[in-house]
């Protein structure tokens, strides 16, 4: 139990959330940089270096120069296990994210220092505020020309509610920048030499009241500046709390850029100070120790074909208490059966290996045979704890989609299938009819272009698209009702999902409302939704 409680306590969990191109996959490679889980860091782009992210792993990633799933590292850092999980930022990949950050236990949020906080952040936030997760903000691209840092952390104050607390302070920015000063340390990283942000950079430390010194590193004008900053931070900015940092009341900043690998380390070395090891989780009405000695997880990521060789299916669990074993016997909650977890696996994006054992706070992967859904239990046989559920985003875009070659049909309904399953889009079709056509739901209109890539490259279908006109999809709730009988408006569709529940399809909010008042009886129509505005 000793070992068990000590490999728990080193563990770190946390998600990287930004609007797209902030440069969150950037940090990502950094921060892995500095671990030593890499030698050479890559870029989004993959110009400059010639070499791309590790986090993205899929081709379509490597073209877009975006991140479309959110994928799993793991590397030990200063006698830390920590497990980085880098999400999409593109708003039309949001759900992947949500689910992402249910398996984290802290979140980092990047701010672009030009741009400031933009929607998909504020977004993203509240859904960190509804956990009441530690957030901690990096404000990057210092190396650029800047908003003023007094106005960025104003405005993360005014948007956000929170206080904020300055961990570092940037010394100039643009062409101008030339380091940043450690309040904590009292001392100046002054940077002198970059590679592209490929290797570790050199810092050269000095007190602030060393003048010659400074005079010499960053010019007079920048050290009078940094002086006058350093007593007005001190006298009028927000206390320190440690408590309020991890209660989510109080966001810690970092000033760096990520591209050039200005103030990486000093935030990789704070960070770790400060988050917590594993938080107790919610199971129904019992809270979840994550250092007893019983295991438990729940599935929050499905991603199929990550190894193109083996067209495999990787469940992604985060474990929530005690020590998991290889080859042990666990139980899955929905499935009611006793089952072995086949290969399970340590990931650095898609580069994989397999492991014997693993503890609470780490994510695994393991072979999906097509049993597991999202937010799935696996648990220890004498506990049977079922975590809460993860609600899925009402799909607000629709398309009929059908393959070109009809000598394909199995190819198109196993890839349809398996992407749907991983939660990337919703399918439905009409009653009595095949799958000749699907009806495919999804938040953004790049999922849809991600489907199509997906379903020609990874299983060999080419397919046609067409749009339809419905915005608004309600379940129906009561049993034994014939959906034909309803009075409808004439451009509602029936359609099910491949439970065989019924839905309803609408053009407007005001088609809805003509379901709801023209039908009598108790006849509601629900879904559990989040906000995508």
């Amino acid at each position: 139990m000793a070992d068990i409680r000590k490999e728990i306590e080193r563990r770190r969990t946390f998600a990287i959330i930004s609007h797209p191109d902030a440069g969150k996959t950037t940090l990502t490679e950094k921060l892995l940089l500095y671990g030593g889980a890499i030698q050479l860091a890559g870029s989004v782009k993959g110009k400059a270096t010639a070499r791309h992210a590790v986090s993205d792993w899929m081709e379509l990633e490597k073209q877009r120069g975006i991140s479309i799933s959110s994928s799993v590292m793991q590397f030990e850092y200063n006698g830390y296990c920590i497990n980085i999980l880098d999400t999409p930022g593109h708003q039309d990949f949001s759900e992947d994210t949500y689910r992402t950050l249910m398996a984290a236990d802290s979140a980092v949020m990047v701010i672009d220092a030009a741009k400031g906080i933009e929607p998909q952040t504020r977004k993203l936030f509240k859904i960190c505020a509804m956990r009441n997760i530690p957030i901690f903000t990096f404000i990057n691209k210092l190396d650029r020309e800047a908003r003023s840092p007094y106005d960025l952390m104003e405005e993360l104050e005014q948007e956000f509610g929170i206080g904020t607390y300055p961990m570092n302070w940037p010394i100039g920015c643009g062409i101008d920048f030339k380091g940043v000063y450690d309040r904590e340390k009292r001392e100046i990283l002054a940077f002198s030499e970059f590679h592209r942000g490929q290797d570790k950079i050199k810092a050269i430390e000095c007190s602030l009241d060393d003048t010659e010194t400074l005079d010499s590193l960053i010019g007079e004008k920048l050290r009078r500046t940094l002086c006058d900053d350093v007593e007005l931070l001190d006298g009028a900015g927000y206390e320190f709390d440690i408590d309020q940092v991890r209660d989510g009341k109080l966001s810690p900043v970092f000033f760096g850029s990520a591209l050039n690998n200005f103030g990486i380390e000093p935030f990789l070395e704070s960070f770790l100070d400060m988050t917590m090891p594993p938080l107790p989780r919610k199971a129904g009405d019992e809270i979840v120790d994550p250092f007893t000695d019983k295991f438990s997880a729940f599935v929050f990521k499905i991603q199929a074909n990550m190894n193109k060789a083996h067209r495999d299916r990787i469940a992604f669990m985060r474990i929530c208490s005690g020590k998991f074993e290889r080859d042990k016997e666990y139980f899955h909650v929905q499935g009611g059966k006793a089952i072995r977890l086949a290969q399970p696996q340590q990931l650095m994006a898609q580069e994989r290996a397999i492991i014997n054992e693993a503890y609470a706070g780490d994510i695994i992967g393991v072979f999906d045979p097509g049993i597991f859904s999202i937010g799935d239990t696996i648990c220890d046989k004498s506990m049977k704890v079922e975590f809460e559920g993860i609600p899925t985003f009402a799909p607000e875009i629709f398309a009929g989609v059908e393959r070109i070659d009809t000598m394909k049909r199995k190819q198109f309904e196993k890839g349809i299938m398996q992407i749907a399953q991983e939660g990337a889009i919703q399918i439905f079709h009409e009653p009595y009819t095949g799958v000749e056509e699907i009806i495919v739901g999804v938040v953004g209109i790049l999922q849809l272009e991600v489907l199509e890539y997906r379903l020609k490259n990874e299983y060999g279908v080419d397919v046609r698209r067409r749009s339809m006109p419905y915005e608004v999809v309600r379940w129906i709730d009561n049993e034994g009702i014939n959906p034909n009988d309803l009075n409808l408006t004439s451009d509602t569709k029936w359609v099910q999902d491949f439970r065989g529940n019924n839905l309803l399809l609408f053009t407007s909010e005001w088609c809805v409302n003509w379901a709801l008042t023209k039908n009598p009886g108790p006849v509601s129509y629900t879904h559990l939704t989040l906000p995508t505005n």
